[in-house]
């Protein structure tokens, strides 16, 4: 018996990379499942089923059932179409991992609107497009579980990310606002922060010597060692599970906080400019994060 046993599962961003290792676990769990992938590069430029369908074809060769999709989650009709299918290929859905995902690394004073709006569409509009689509079949079974991909680029932040980092902070945000309108019908979302080696962190910059070590360690990362954690989030033993963030680096798993308040500063009178600078300002600095980067924070090797 496989933790997905009889379980129909998406899986956006399918054909390559993190969403191919999910699509492989969650089939050798026992789900059916709709390997979406656009097959595009890693700007989202072109398509074709090539890398969806290898996918599917890996995953009847392990003896499991799966279709390839080759819509975009980019578009709003094209993103119901996506949940459509998997309704009219297998009677059902209770799964879905929102992975696809595009990449236009630019620094902030040179990125252009096009550039920052391609990024958006993609991983903010189109994982609001697909989760839109899959709430009504949920809804109606009374059962679902949401698995997003978001970064810490968004969660920390990196150089040269501003479009990547606003959508995957955005996710953060549509994935708790999910969870909390949609657990009356017992529907989970949660988010994690994968690292890995994939295609599109295959275009990261390392011009530097430091970009470069950087760069040289997260080719460890396998992508492999991302799907278990997707794959027992889907599953009926994370029930209790919603609205949550984590992480995942070759074995490690982490779990991240939220936001809430950490200082405060009041006063009877109320405040000015003049005595916000004279008593606000120094009392909250040693409360103030530094501008820290992801390869700050986790700045020791992977496990």
């Amino acid at each position: 018996m496989g933790l997905l046993d009889g379980k129909v599962v998406i899986v956006t961003g399918g054909g390559r990379g993190v969403g191919r290792c999910i699509a492989l676990d969650a089939a050798r769990e026992g789900a059916k499942v709709l390997v979406n992938d656009l097959g595009g590069d890693e700007a989202g430029r072109g398509g074709e089923i090539g890398p969806a369908q290898a996918v599917v074809n890996e995953i009847k060769a392990l003896g499991g059932d799966a279709r390839a999709d080759g819509h975009s989650i980019a578009d709003w009709d094209e993103a119901h179409r996506i949940v459509q299918h998997a309704l009219d290929a297998f009677g059902r859905l209770d799964g879905v991992v929102n992975n696809a995902g595009i990449l236009r690394d630019k620094i902030f004073h040179k990125m252009s609107r096009e550039e920052f709006d391609d990024v958006v569409q993609v991983h903010l509009k189109g994982y609001f497009y697909v989760s839109r689509a899959a709430a009504d079949p949920f809804r109606k079974q009374n059962q679902g579980a949401f698995v997003h991909m978001t970064s810490t680029s968004g969660l920390i932040g990196n150089f040269g990310q501003a479009n990547y980092a606003a959508a995957k902070i955005g996710i953060v945000g549509l994935s708790k606002s999910i969870a909390m309108d949609m657990q009356r019908f017992g529907v989970r979302s949660n988010c994690i922060a994968p690292f890995a080696w994939t295609r599109l962190v295959g275009t990261i910059p390392a011009n530097t010597p430091e970009e470069q070590k950087r760069v040289e360690g997260l080719k460890k990362l396998e992508p492999e060692k991302i799907s278990p954690f997707a794959v027992a989030l889907l599953s009926d033993a994370a029930a209790n599970v919603n609205g949550q963030i984590f992480g995942t680096r070759a074995n490690e798993i982490f779990l991240f906080g939220q936001s809430r308040p950490i200082r405060s500063v009041h006063t009877a009178e109320g405040w000015s400019p003049d005595t916000i600078v004279e008593r606000v300002f120094p009392a909250m600095d040693a409360s103030f994060y530094p501008l820290h980067r992801s390869g700050d924070v986790f700045s020791w090797d992977p496990i």
